[in-house]
């Protein structure tokens, strides 16, 4: 059986908007957390803001020398992709080609980054339109993605999201269609334990399902808040870390402290968050 330990615990960067990529990396290094979940946008990076690939480059090899400088290594890669100019499933074709070029272009990136992952998720469908349109042209979409992902090697990880969020990928069912749909072994699964509370599901279920296609957990309490504010309590949050343990799951947590709430000021929640996981659910430094 695994061990969880702080070294397997990543922070994502959403809730840094208001912050530079260097004061979401010094937050990091003062939580004691040396995996980083790099966040593909502004103000951290973005690729189209870059005229050419080569300046791209040097921006991107100076950011993995401010992780290295930390002890931090970059272990995915989230392009920001919920909502426009990204679409998995619009009916115009040129909405769908710009998303494909720019998982070109994100697993491009993370090759130079030396990160093994790029996140992705359904997105959601035009809700006027038929679900069952919506889904197809998601299922040929994330089908060119994954191609690209086995050309570079990447690891692509399809998150289900919450109903609010979308109409195509938000049970464990879907996520098996999709994934039988693509038929691709660079295509693996991510768990968001919020959305997968809000379905009523369980983590062993989706172990169930889906065994060791299982590749990254977004861990957080209720409503993606910092650990011990929302309703999930403790045994709760300690019982998904034995399910993962028992489980043998080596790609540690990845904690998802998400909401404008956090905006202000998103070191205090993440600081506190990792003191809950050393403290309260009894995680150890390494």
């Amino acid at each position: 059986m695994s061990r969880l330990t702080m070294r397997d615990v990543s922070i994502m960067g959403p809730s840094y908007v208001h912050y530079p990529l260097e004061y979401f990396l010094d937050s990091l290094a003062a939580c004691g957390v040396h995996q980083v979940d790099l966040w593909g946008a502004e103000p951290f990076f973005y690729r189209a803001d870059y005229d050419t690939p080569q300046e791209a480059e040097v921006e991107l090899r100076r950011i993995r020398g401010e992780m290295a400088a930390r002890d931090q290594t970059c272990v995915i890669y989230t392009p920001e992709t919920l909502g426009y100019p990204f679409n998995f499933s619009d009916p115009l074709p040129r909405l769908l080609a710009r998303t494909i070029e720019h998982f070109k272009w994100c697993m491009e990136d993370a090759h130079i980054l030396e990160c093994p992952r790029v996140f992705i998720n359904s997105g959601c469908g035009m809700r006027n339109l038929p679900r069952k349109e919506s889904m197809a042209r998601l299922i040929e979409t994330v089908r060119k993605i994954a191609d690209l992902a086995e050309d570079s090697g990447a690891i692509l990880t399809l998150e289900q999201l919450q109903p609010y969020e979308s109409n195509l990928v938000v049970t464990k069912e879907d996520m098996k269609y999709v994934l039988e749909a693509v038929s691709s072994p660079n295509l693996r699964v991510c768990v968001d334990l919020v959305a997968m509370d809000v379905q009523g599901e369980t983590l062993e279920e989706y172990f169930d399902l889906f065994g060791d296609r299982i590749e990254w957990i977004h861990y957080s309490d209720s409503h993606h808040e910092e650990l011990g504010t929302g309703s999930y309590g403790q045994e709760r949050l300690r019982h998904w870390i034995d399910v993962l343990e028992e489980h043998d799951f080596a790609n540690g947590i990845d904690l998802e402290v998400n909401d404008s709430i956090y905006w202000e000021d998103p070191h205090g929640p993440h600081m506190r968050s990792c003191a809950y996981l050393r403290e309260m659910l009894g995680i150890p430094e390494e």
